[in-house]
């Protein structure tokens, strides 16, 4: 879980797919059904480019639970709180 104290300065927001070091503008919420309980959402970011295929690759697997861009800012904002970020 990414750990972001009100203190700390954050990094920007980095796209889940590997090697990719572009911005994450969009927010992937999904869960494991098998591991995870319904309301419980972890998040993978991703750019624009890599959108499609992170979210392909989780729908694929019934995983994918909804898609929302990430509100422009240099902390995880657009991420809710109950979220995991993964990546």
């Amino acid at each position: 879980m990414a750990d972001v104290s009100p203190d700390q300065p954050t990094s920007p927001p980095i796209c889940s797919a590997r090697g990719c070091r572009a911005s994450g503008v969009w927010a992937l919420r999904w869960n494991n059904p098998r591991l995870h309980t319904p309301e419980r959402r972890k998040t993978w970011l991703a750019c624009a480019e890599h959108r499609s295929t992170l979210g392909d690759f989780l729908d694929a697997r019934g995983f994918l639970r909804e898609v929302a861009p990430v509100r422009p800012s240099p902390t995880l904002d657009g991420v809710d709180e109950r979220d995991e970020v993964t990546g």
